[in-house]
């Protein structure tokens, strides 16, 4: 029954971490006509829970602002133009944000598979053993 457990934790820890990979992915969509925001990525990191037999789950590391330069747009009439007329814009991508939404809500669903495959193996065990 413990090796069920286990793979009930790692497929669990893999729902937390695209579920931030998500809502990331969703501020940057929401925020990208923002005037200087900066995309938003997360970064995944493998830890061992030691109290479960050395179990590799994952998590979220730290969130980190991407530093590629931000557009640059001519609007004389916007506020925040400079003399020239120009501003920053962000330097979100829908394109990359779209996939990285695909990519990250297939993982997720991989992860709710074998939650669930795990789940109804373990009751398939328990009632052959009730037998």
């Amino acid at each position: 029954m413990g090796e069920f457990l286990k793979s009930l934790d790692v497929s669990s820890s893999g729902l937390k971490a695209q579920s931030q990979r998500l809502r990331h992915t969703a501020e940057n969509i929401a925020n990208a006509d923002t005037p200087g925001y900066r995309r938003k990525t997360v970064e995944f990191k493998m830890v061992h829970d030691g109290g479960r037999g050395g179990v590799g789950l994952v998590e979220t590391g730290k969130v980190s602002l991407d530093q590629t330069e931000l557009e640059r747009i001519y609007d004389p009439s916007n506020p925040l133009a400079d003399s020239s007329g120009y501003f920053d814009g962000s330097n979100v991508d829908l394109v990359i944000e779209i996939a990285d939404a695909r990519e990250a809500q297939r993982s997720y669903e991989a992860n709710l598979k074998m939650f669930d495959q795990a789940r109804q193996m373990s009751s398939s065990l328990m009632e052959l053993l009730r037998r």
